[in-house]
């Protein structure tokens, strides 16, 4: 029952147990084909679990008018709305009100501590590999700086962090730079890291010179 259908029914089946009314109403109604799509596709390939994941979750506007994200993730280091756009549902069929509501919206989940991310539809079908990218990319910081504080420091936590926000192999110089340490220091601080399986050291002539994160960490962090 590991497999994604397995799982997914299993998912859905929970969250339907638990809710009753609009709440259980909207879900079989409102997690069709994209949503699911999107879990196939993006979700379950990069983390392989539905944790803290809630599909057709209800929040409330400004007015205490209540909508549906298609999924909320939630979790000790953030939430994130996020949210499946078709174009023929979220654009074309949209006038002005409704694109102006939609904004405000967002605005409005932000300033209460919200991460709004969006996926075009086409995206998921089409380029699923960006999808990833653009999710791993969102949720790597958050995710890092959640890990349990008895398996890593504080400091090594935002060392990951800044090695994400990089986008390169980073070097001790980077290290000493951003947070002004001494090198050995800032070596001491990346093998401790490559001892506990977040980076991979990259050979630079007869000493290692780059540390890369390895393809793994979002798995690794969860």
């Amino acid at each position: 029952m590991d497999s994604f259908e397995g799982m997914h029914q299993l998912f859905i089946e929970k969250h339907l147990s638990g809710r009753s009314g609009e709440r259980k109403g909207r879900l079989m109604r409102g997690h069709r084909y994209a949503e699911k799509l999107w879990l196939e596709q993006v979700w379950w390939p990069l983390l392989g679990n539905f944790d803290n994941l809630h599909p057709e979750y209800e929040v409330y506007d400004w007015n205490r008018k209540s909508v549906f994200l298609d999924f909320a993730y939630i979790t000790p280091f953030g939430r994130f709305g996020i949210e499946c756009d078709g174009f023929q549902t979220h654009v074309k069929d949209m006038d002005r009100e409704k694109f102006s509501y939609s904004l405000n919206r967002d605005t409005f989940l932000t300033g209460l501590g919200w991460r709004m991310l969006h996926f075009s539809v086409d995206d998921i079908k089409h380029q699923p590999e960006v999808c990833r990218t653009l999710l791993q990319l969102a949720l790597g910081p958050h995710l890092i700086r959640g890990v349990h504080a008895g398996t890593t420091s504080l400091i090594e936590k935002e060392l990951l962090a800044f090695a994400w926000r990089l986008g390169r192999p980073v070097r001790s110089k980077d290290v000493c730079d951003e947070w002004r340490l001494d090198f050995r220091t800032a070596q001491k601080l990346l093998r401790a890291l490559t001892d506990k399986g977040w980076l991979r050291p990259l050979a630079g002539g007869k000493t290692i010179r780059y540390y890369e994160l390895k393809e793994d960490s979002l798995r690794f962090l969860l």
